[in-house]
């Protein structure tokens, strides 16, 4: 798996990824124009003219993250809306992605867990990569992506980690902030109450969840383009999120667009509740490897009917700053990667 050190301003930062990723991004930018296209009925220069009124807003409001896109796009011999294009894919598919990902956190005396199976369509796999990005006044972030977006599932130094959900509520809010826009946000933050807060204080353009966890306490950040809701960590300090609202949000309706996904709530908490106060670092992987209910199991298989299947499984300790990824489902993990700060 492709591995990249990215340090400097965010231009720098931006070209170091596009250039050391070039061809996983063009097979990247190919996946979604064909999911587009599919999903949408929109051909590339269409969805490069929705991602035009985002590129304006990135460069107003958040000129960091426009400059890095830029970078992307330069190293990668890319235009720059090719990048921005999949940088705010879940708002151009307005969230219809089938993916079908099982998220946990959980703060034990000794450890606070943060662990995911990411869900996607089997292709894609081959354009994830891991990027290292040190930045000035900023944590250091370790995260898994796919290539050319900017922010996505990781952790940081100062013990900050962050896991996304895939919802789908009709509608987008382009004035409001892009989901990996958000996860990156959150990831250059120094704590839980300090990411929540600048996502809240930006509005998010389309509806997601995203799991936000330090060394110290999580929270499940569901939102749409109108509302925010708090899943806030039960009696035994974990939040079990899937791909569907556990929370009221006014005026807005929740398809439940992947039936398994409430089923696979129930299976991770009865999981989780049988194992004792002090799970060890095998005990968490393998909640992520039961295949109940399958193909639409927590360890998913892509069929006609799922739509996705298992690309990799992290799990993250946010004290020791430690992190274990396995590509492909963990009952057949084809590479494992230790990760650490």
């Amino acid at each position: 798996m492709l591995f990249v050190e990215c340090k400097g301003t965010p231009y720098e930062i931006g070209y170091q990824h596009g250039k050391a990723a070039k061809l996983q991004i063009a097979r990247c930018i190919e996946f979604y124009a064909c999911l587009f296209l599919k999903n949408c009925k929109k051909r590339w220069p269409q969805v490069l003219q929705h991602a035009s009124t985002f590129e304006q807003r990135a460069k107003a409001q958040w000129p960091n993250f426009h400059e890095e896109m830029q970078g992307i796009a330069d190293g990668s011999g890319r235009e720059l809306l090719d990048i921005v294009a999949i940088n705010v894919r879940t708002e151009i598919n307005f969230g219809l992605f089938s993916d079908g990902c099982t998220a946990l956190a959980w703060h034990t005396q000794n450890r606070a867990w943060l662990a995911q199976n990411w869900d996607w369509m089997t292709e894609q796999q081959e354009n994830l990569i891991v990027t290292k990005i040190a930045q000035a006044n900023k944590p250091t972030i370790i995260q898994v992506t796919e290539a050319g977006i900017i922010g996505k599932i990781g952790f940081n130094s100062s013990g900050v980690g962050t896991l996304f959900n895939a919802i789908k509520v009709h509608g987008v809010d382009s004035t409001r902030m892009p989901a990996h826009f958000g996860l990156r946000m959150a990831l250059e933050s120094a704590s839980v109450d300090e990411a929540v807060r600048k996502l809240e204080s930006f509005g998010m353009a389309s509806s997601a969840h995203i799991l936000i966890a330090d060394a110290n306490t999580s929270l499940g950040l569901e939102f749409t383009k109108s509302t925010f809701a708090h899943v806030l960590p039960d009696s035994s300090s974990r939040v079990i999120h899937t791909n569907h609202l556990l929370l009221e949000h006014p005026g807005e309706i929740d398809t439940v667009w992947l039936k398994d996904s409430i089923t696979r709530v129930q299976t991770m908490a009865t999981n989780v509740g049988a194992l004792g106060d002090d799970p060890s670092w095998e005990d968490v992987t393998q909640l992520f490897a039961d295949e109940q209910n399958a193909p639409g199991a927590i360890c998913r298989c892509e069929t006609e009917e799922t739509g996705s299947g298992t690309l990799f499984n992290i799990v993250m300790d946010l004290k020791s700053k430690k992190a274990v990824l396995k590509m492909g489902r963990l009952t057949q993990p084809e590479e494992t990667l230790s990760l650490e700060l």
